[in-house]
């Protein structure tokens, strides 16, 4: 292989390398954003009496019996 087509090659995967990891870096940045936010709203809802585990479960429960049910029982 020519040298210089390799530098080039070299060049173009070290610069796609430092973009991904800059992109990287940038995701984490906005999951923790986005975590923080979920955080506070879920102090706000058990603030306000909420109780969400019950909720989660009810919802779990209740998605179960949809999935055990027959399609003509669903179609109703």
């Amino acid at each position: 292989m020519e040298e210089k087509a390799k530098n080039e090659q070299i060049g173009f995967h070290k610069g796609s390398l430092s973009t991904l990891v800059k992109e990287r870096q940038e995701l984490l940045r906005i999951v923790k954003i986005t975590e923080e936010l979920i955080k506070a709203h879920t102090n706000a809802l058990k603030e306000l009496g909420i109780d969400l585990e019950k909720e989660a479960k009810e919802a779990i429960e209740k998605m179960q019996k949809e999935q055990n049910k027959k399609l003509d029982e669903k179609v109703e």
